[in-house]
Parts: structure tokens; sequence; C-alpha cells
């Protein structure tokens, strides 16, 4: 496809896009005004579940852009199976949209609309130009879910869930575990998965010449500017990184943070280029999750994340961290 596509490329763009089955939701706000706002999207994502971040886009040309835009605070409802006839009513432009509806009210007066397979109310932690999108990432203060199945969108047409069992690959059965210490140990299985994870988050980092302790550092300043040296530390210890006034002052000589203040006092922002690149690399990692999950079913995913935060959870170390090399106690 060409950098600027005709109105024919566009359109086989979108045919092609649709083939990718996706949810339905509602993303709604309170303008300057008081006035609710709201409108259905199916471009919503999760980005992190530690700290808990999800992200949408809206088109540049919406009515609603500048009340999203100035918006601290919005609310992302993913839609029932039953709630097709809410998802057209927010598709109009200009309709009345919440009228007569029962709403519940969350923070900074955002609307909140009732019956939805899951509501996540998030404040917004900032936003992104992606082509012709605007794309803003919340952190999700609160959420809640219920059992109702969800309302799809596949084809351009409305569609229905229907639950399956993952499929087994014909080697998963069969393949026996190596019964050495060092294959089937699972220090180094998890080791393993770990590196090869990361292998290609790796390219996408040397693109932009950064480090990985940097990339980590990068990372909690997404959540929020403005953190301190010691914050930041606390912060990543997970990581076996440390975080040090030199560590950040090599990513400020990359242009994409800055430091304001003086030692022990200084302040870590990220700058628009910062944002930029970080929006990318969690891109990149989101793509790598997705593809090392391709064989896997929706079950067996939840159930492997599920095993490795008890794992975590038995294990964490609390203010040290054991096996890390050369993390001075």
């Amino acid at each position: 496809m060409s950098a600027q596509p005709n109105s024919d490329e566009a359109r086989h763009f979108r045919n092609a896009l649709g083939a990718f089955a996706t949810g339905v939701t509602i993303v709604t706000t309170r303008d300057a005004q008081g006035r609710d706002i709201g409108l259905t999207a199916n471009s919503f994502n999760s980005v992190s579940l530690e700290p808990p971040m999800v992200l949408w886009s809206l088109a540049k040309s919406a009515q609603s852009l500048p009340a999203f835009l100035a918006a601290t605070h919005f609310a992302v409802h993913v839609l029932a199976a039953d709630q097709e006839e809410l998802s057209l009513r927010f598709a109009v432009r200009g309709a009345e949209k919440f009228a007569g509806l029962d709403l519940e009210r969350g923070a900074a007066g955002v609307p909140l609309l009732r019956g939805c397979s899951a509501r996540f109310q998030c404040r917004t932690a900032f936003q992104h130009e992606g082509g012709d999108h605007v794309i803003f990432v919340g952190a999700v203060e609160s959420f809640d879910h219920s059992d109702r199945p969800p309302l799809v969108f596949h084809g351009g047409r409305y569609a229905l869930t229907v639950r399956k069992e993952p499929a087994r690959q014909p080697h998963a059965e069969s393949a026996e575990p190596d019964s050495s210490f060092s294959q089937d140990f699972l220090i180094s299985l998890l080791g393993r998965a770990q590196f090869q994870l990361f292998v290609s988050l790796r390219r996408d980092l040397e693109q932009h010449g950064l480090t990985e302790a940097q990339w980590f550092a990068l990372s909690a300043l997404g959540v929020a500017d403005g953190r301190s040296v010691a914050e930041l530390d606390r912060l990543l210890r997970h990581t076996g990184h440390r975080v040090t006034h030199e560590l950040l002052t090599s990513v400020a000589a990359t242009g994409l943070a800055e430091l304001r203040g003086y030692e022990p006092h200084v302040r870590v922002t990220l700058t628009e280029a910062g944002r930029r690149a970080l929006m990318e690399l969690v891109a990149a990692a989101k793509a790598a999750e997705a593809h090392a999950e391709r064989n896997l079913g929706t079950a067996e995913i939840r159930a492997l994340k599920r095993t490795l935060r008890a794992i975590i959870g038995e294990t964490d170390p609390g203010a040290s961290l054991l096996l890390t090399p050369n993390y001075p106690e």
C-alpha cells in the first residue's frame, strides 16, 4: 500500500481490518461545561496488568475529540451481547445518546452505563498522535465485570461469541519433558521464556538507542511523570536493575526524558519524544506477546498468567532481590 492510499486502497484496508474480530465498547467522559459525552469504539486494548492500564483511539475528525483531550477521566464500557441497540445509539453523531438512560457517576462525574460485560474507570495518563487518530492511554482506577457474554464486531457486522475449548498442538501430548535438571528446571524454563520473549523488543530498544534498564525506567515514567530516583528504584526492584542518577542522566541524554531539580530531589519527566517512543515500544511488546500466545487458547493464557502470578507471590523476596547478580544490599 502506498504512503497516501487512494479511496479504493483505504476501503480494502478497512475490509482487511474487519477480518479481526473485536469487542464493542462505549467510551464516556464529561466536558468542561458538564455535558455527558460518549461514543462507540472498538479500538480498545490493554496495555499493562501491573499497573493496570488500557488504551483506545479516537479519530481526529470526531466532534467529541476536544472533550476527551481536555478530560482528566474517562470510562470504557465493554458491551454485553444484548446491548447492540446501545452500541448503535452511541455510534450516531450528535444524537441525544444519554436520554432516558439509568446512569451511575464515576470519578470527575463521568457517566457510567449499566448492564455491561465490564467497565473500566480511568484517569487519562497521556495522549499520543497516531496517524489520523489520537491514542488515549488510561490508568485504571477502578473496574467491575460480570458474566454477561460480550458483543462482538466482525467483518462489518455484530456477532456473538461461542465458547471453544483450546486446541491442542499435535506435539504437545507426545512431547516428553527433558529430565535433566538444566532443561526442565522451573528457573531455567522461566528464564529462557523471558529471554526469548524479549529478543524482538531488544531490537526495537536498540533502534531507539536504549538499554533494558533505560526501557524499564521509561515504562515507569509512562504511568506517572515526576518521579524521584528513589521512587523509580523502589518501583523497578523486581526487574533486577538499580535506578541511579547516572542511569536517568543517560536517559535524559537521549532526549526522551528531562531531569528537574538538584540531588537528592531530582524529578524525572518524559518528553514528547519519550512518550512517542514509549508508545512504539509498548506496541512492540504487545506484538511479541501476541506472537508467543498464537498457539494457546484463551483458557490456557489465563491459566498461565494466573500460575505465574501465584509463583511471583510465593517467591517475592520483598526488600531484597535474591539471585540477582550485582544487586547490592
